[in-house]
């Protein structure tokens, strides 16, 4: 992205006016469903004297989650860690190694027992004792069980720690399980997605500080703030789908000029993120998956795409979509389904023909090898 004087982007911490740094209270705050005016108290909070501990526990992962937080921009990372967090201890991010930072964890985790916010990154594996993840001789069972009943919040960061992810996928070797199977009896927040958007992470842990308790979770222990909404309610590529415009290949007339990707595999309506309106990478508007021209693949969400084979969602999905579509509005409580709406339309002759014409769409594979939809 261009920087140019006026960007908050292009600032060092400490060049960032208090204006500017209430303004980006502000959008949080609103990013996570409050009203605008608790951007002060998010502020107030996050500028006091006591910056919270956080401890960063890294399991079976890519370590994509720390490299995704590594690219925040509003508060840039050297900010966050060092403004308004205290991160303590990061595998990762450790000035110090060995037993040097070993000291520092067990030295964090005493000086804060009750108070520190707890995160979790990766799977962990089970079997055999847990051999397959150690850490200075330990298997990651053992320490999340030492440390997360410490913790005054714990957050699984990424779909490995929330759900098992890729490491879980069968026929997973290591007994590889999420955070929360381990720690059971207690609350885990769990923020998915491969990898996450930082700024869902960031929000949680602005919450959890500026309120002092969890924010809202669904059923999934997701933040509802986050995670409340259907990718499908919000997608620029939404028009299309409405009017049955879909692309039928990669490369195809209709995958060029934007149209909807479902056919193609997309999980967009069946995945709750808020990808289509925070982005990802802060470079540009297009940046998360349906925006480059690819089909959302659902990884907010508990075995879409990890735990099947790869080669399987492909081939049932790429070519083959189900016969109808989700009971999009449905499902979030707002009225008729997209069925019910067209059940609706033939007892009282409304004018929904758009909503038949989609559904017989669907039902009709024969429709691929229209002429127009390849080159």
């Amino acid at each position: 992205m261009q920087k140019n004087e006026h960007s908050i982007v292009s600032k060092t911490p400490e060049e960032v006016s208090r204006r500017d740094f209430l303004r980006i209270c502000g959008c949080l705050s609103v990013a996570m469903g409050l009203p605008l005016g608790m951007g002060a108290k998010i502020a107030e909070a996050a500028t006091s004297p006591t910056r919270p501990p956080v401890i960063w526990l890294s399991f079976q992962g890519c370590t994509g989650c720390t490299e995704s937080l590594l690219r925040t921009t509003h508060p840039t990372f050297e900010n966050l860690i060092l403004g308004l967090i205290s991160l303590d201890f990061n595998e990762t991010l450790n000035a110090a190694a060995g037993h040097q930072a070993e000291f520092a964890l067990q030295e964090s985790i005493a000086k804060n027992k009750g108070k520190f916010i707890l995160v979790v990154e990766g799977s962990i594996p089970t079997k055999d004792g847990g051999v397959y993840c150690k850490i200075n001789g330990r298997p990651a069972i053992e320490i999340l069980k030492e440390v997360g009943p410490q913790a005054a919040a714990v957050i699984a960061i990424g779909s490995c720690a929330s759900w098992g992810g890729i490491p879980s996928s069968g026929p997973n070797p290591t007994g590889a399980v999420p955070a929360h199977e381990i720690l059971k009896g207690m609350p885990v927040i769990n923020v998915p997605g491969c990898p996450p958007n930082p700024y869902n992470f960031l929000s949680t842990v602005l919450y959890v500080l500026t309120f002092k308790k969890i924010p809202e979770l669904d059923e999934k222990s997701r933040p509802k703030f986050a995670y409340g909404r259907l990718i499908h309610e919000n997608c620029e590529r939404r028009p299309h789908f409405d009017a049955g415009r879909f692309a039928k290949e990669f490369g195809d007339i209709g995958h060029r000029q934007g149209y909807c990707l479902y056919k193609l595999g997309c999980k967009g309506p069946e995945t709750y993120a808020n990808c289509p309106i925070i982005k990802f990478g802060d470079v540009m508007a297009s940046t998360w998956p349906v925006g480059t021209g690819h089909p959302c693949f659902g990884c907010s969400e508990d075995g879409v795409g990890f735990k099947t084979s790869l080669h399987t969602v492909a081939k049932l999905y790429s070519y083959y979509p189900p016969g109808f579509y989700p009971h999009v509005v449905e499902q979030r409580g707002q009225g008729l389904s997209l069925g019910s709406a067209a059940l609706v339309a033939g007892i009282g002759g409304a004018a929904i023909g758009a909503g038949a014409v989609i559904t017989k769409q669907v039902m009709q594979e024969k429709e691929e090898n229209e002429p127009g939809n390849k080159e």
